[in-house]
């Protein structure tokens, strides 16, 4: 079995999810995903980083303390999900992947060393939040499309969603580029259980012909913060449902 290395960061602070009943607790600045976790296909990783737990974390603003459980320091400006739904694109010869193009001003994090964030903006107005891995040039990448909220999130904003998840945790394209490993911005931590996975074929892929067929969608299937997209959307659009299977 392939042993995981993690990151030590710098401090300690214990964070309750209010995403469910279920009392739960994650070190929020704990052991996070080291370097070598990223240097996998994309097709493993899109499965391995379900559970996972990713964090944003933006300055803090003393006037957040009084809302914030968190001690003072790092109130209102700390966001964690549990990642609950992935895609992998795995380069120039997935035709569904930006690294179709080559190297562009664009794709140049996609094809860039792994461990960082992507981060591109699609219909001129969503974001969209990727791990580059697999190696420099390889083009790999995965998309997170959903997260479970675990902290900092309002009960009433939606994760379903890559767009709707970037927006929640407040990801731009100003993160592109983020060292996944090294920044205290945006990392990841190991996931506590291993979910049980369901699989499907892309999401809004049609266009890269038959490659979109593959089954290259995984979500945590007992989640319900899993996308729902239309049948039509998924692969070639040829189901009549939502293409969800374990």
């Amino acid at each position: 079995m392939r042993s995981v290395r993690t990151k030590k960061a710098t401090s300690k602070i214990a964070a309750s999810t209010s995403a469910s009943s279920t009392e739960r607790a994650i070190d929020v600045d704990g052991e996070r995903l080291a370097r070598d976790f990223y240097a996998r296909d994309a097709l493993v990783l899109a499965k391995a980083l379900l559970g996972t737990y990713l964090v944003v974390r933006t300055p803090h603003d003393k006037r957040d303390d009084a809302l914030s459980p968190l001690p003072p320091g790092h109130a209102g400006h700390v966001r964690v999900v549990r990642i609950v739904e992935t895609e992998a694109y795995r380069g120039p010869k997935d035709l569904a992947s930006h690294a179709r193009a080559g190297l562009t001003k664009r794709t140049r994090t996609l094809l860039g060393p792994h461990g960082h964030a992507y981060v591109y903006l699609i219909y001129g107005m969503y974001d969209c939040f990727n791990v580059v891995c697999f190696g420099e040039g390889t083009g790999h990448a995965v998309l997170v499309r959903a997260g479970e909220p675990v902290l900092g999130i309002a009960s009433d904003i939606r994760t379903d969603g890559p767009g709707r998840l970037a927006r929640a945790l407040g990801l731009t394209r100003a993160h592109d580029a983020v060292d996944l490993v090294e920044s205290n911005s945006v990392y990841l931590l190991p996931r506590s259980k291993r979910p049980k996975v369901g699989v499907s074929a892309r999401v809004g892929v049609a266009y890269a012909g038959e490659i979109a067929e593959a089954p290259w969608r995984f979500f945590d299937a007992e989640s319900r913060f899993v996308s729902r997209p239309p049948a039509k959307s998924i692969g070639l659009g040829l189901r009549k449902d939502d293409g969800r299977s374990d």
